[in-house]
């Protein structure tokens, strides 16, 4: 499936694309196997890849929106399918509860590790990608999946240990409505069910990354209302850019996917500006081409879009 937003200059027009699923990577020591989505276009060489991890309970079927478009666009796109998902039946207080956030750093390495085994899986695309061009991206707590593989630091609830976890073969990130920092930020519900949140350290997250926040956020997770999902932009070193929606929730318009009944915001108009920025915005933080970015900054350069902000440090 192919999209319909509007590019920005620079960036290709997009091409038909394939997607195989299940890829199924033989994964013992995590209890189950881990399920796979790629898709890429059917034409192109060089391509570089997007990891991207899913929100709590979602799967490799969801963030078509942005899967298909970024896929059209010249990116092999790659969507394990995380323990928290509903389609696994694994419980965020079950036996993986304190560990959900790890297995999911976990699940992100195993992808890499066996990138040209997931790959070879979809017809035609054998040889054709570029593993030197790598991003992570992710949605709500898949923001904190990506966020980990370029440095930020979780404090491990049932050890106390704080690891570096980041993966240099990620050079950049797109992270989307994610969480912020924890101690007095956190309501009462996300201390005591989401322990991963308690207490993250972005002071190392140098790895280049684009924010994207929903001006109205309003999450059950934190008391600061949705300026939180700013943190990662805010409290992590430079290099980093935050787009900011205006009017828009946790699904920035509808980007977990097609008419799902999650989205309480529908705005189309979000979504395709979404897909538009996150693609300049890849295809710039890894080299591939960066007039398409520059466009975009001069887009917002006055300060006066009607659909949102655009800042970096």
């Amino acid at each position: 499936m192919t999209s319909s937003a509007t590019v920005a200059p620079g960036v290709p027009e997009a091409v038909p694309v394939v997607s195989v699923k299940p890829v199924v990577l033989d994964a013992p020591e995590r209890g189950a196997d881990l399920r796979v989505r790629v898709s890429a276009p059917v034409t192109g060489s060089g391509l570089p890849v997007v990891l991207l991890a899913h929100g709590f309970g979602s799967s490799l079927d969801g963030y078509g929106p942005l899967a298909d478009h970024w896929a059209a666009h010249g990116f092999v796109v790659v969507q394990p399918t995380h323990l928290d998902s509903r389609t696994t039946g694994t419980a965020a207080g079950g036996p993986h509860g304190p560990r959900l956030w790890r297995s999911r750093v976990d699940d992100m390495r195993l992808v890499l590790d066996r990138l040209d085994e997931l790959t070879a899986a979809v017809p035609g695309l054998a040889g054709r990608t570029d593993h030197g061009r790598i991003a992570a991206a992710g949605h709500s707590f898949g923001g904190q999946t990506a966020g980990v593989l370029l440095g930020l630091r979780v404090r491990d609830p049932e050890t106390g240990a704080v690891e570096d976890l980041s993966d240099p073969r990620v050079g950049a990130g797109v992270l989307l409505a994610t969480a912020g920092r924890g101690g007095d930020s956190l309501t009462p519900f996300a201390d005591e069910r989401l322990p991963w949140l308690r207490d993250p350290d972005f002071t190392h997250m140098t790895g280049p990354a684009l924010v994207v926040m929903g001006d109205r956020d309003e999450l059950p997770l934190t008391v600061r209302g949705a300026e939180w999902t700013a943190d990662p932009y805010v409290l992590s070193p430079g290099g980093k850019s935050l787009l900011t929606l205006f009017g828009a929730q946790h699904f920035l318009g509808g980007i977990s996917g097609y008419e799902v009944a999650e989205t309480t915001d529908e705005n189309p108009a979000h979504v395709a500006l979404v897909q538009r920025v996150t693609l300049a915005y890849l295809r710039h933080a890894l080299g591939v081409d960066g007039n398409g970015w520059r466009a975009v900054r001069r887009e917002f350069a006055d300060g006066a879009h009607p659909l949102g902000r655009l800042e970096s440090k």
